[in-house]
């Protein structure tokens, strides 16, 4: 299946920050690449709604369901970046496939124990590792062109994560 490209070339996409016990939020190796950590992602499938491509990439990249885990929040809107020119995937024409990400983030708790994280669960695992780490951390780790992206996401959903934290301990 192709994913949905839009009209500007940027391809429809759904950013996860998974939040675990304490607050701290869920970081993953992709594979091949021992720097390379990022938030789980994925493009939106033909006929597909935000929140059922959430659900689907969730369960092929960090092996949960639906009943896993509680959306807390989501961004308004979508957020945008483009891809370095070396990283342009190109037709046989020479076009590219697509020019960036255009994101819909979702900020999710984790509602059943973190042993029910499994990378491996489907054939083709895109993480090696993971780990939970501070809510802000990522802004300073992730790929370069990806910062702008995680720093407003994290930004929008941080009042959500706020109410949470505060709910948690009440």
């Amino acid at each position: 299946m192709t994913g949905i490209i839009d009209e500007q070339g940027f391809r429809l996409n759904v950013g996860i920050i998974l939040v675990g016990a304490g607050g701290r939020v869920f970081w993953g190796r992709r594979i091949g690449n021992r720097d390379a950590w990022q938030f789980p992602q994925g493009g939106l499938m033909p006929g597909e709604t935000p929140e059922q491509a959430l659900y689907r990439e969730l369960e092929e990249e960090v092996g949960l369901t639906e009943a896993d885990v509680e959306i807390l929040g989501s961004t308004e809107g979508w957020l945008s970046y483009r891809l370095p020119h070396r990283f342009l995937r190109r037709r046989r024409d020479d076009t590219p496939q697509c020019i960036g990400q255009r994101q819909k983030w979702f900020l999710l708790k984790l509602v059943t124990d973190e042993d029910r994280i499994d990378l491996a669960r489907t054939g083709s695992p895109e993480f090696q590792a993971w780990r939970w780490v501070n809510y802000w951390y990522p802004i300073r780790k992730v790929v370069h062109f990806k910062r702008g992206v995680y720093a407003r996401a994290l930004k929008e959903l941080a009042p959500v994560m706020r109410r949470e934290r505060h709910s948690d301990k009440a």
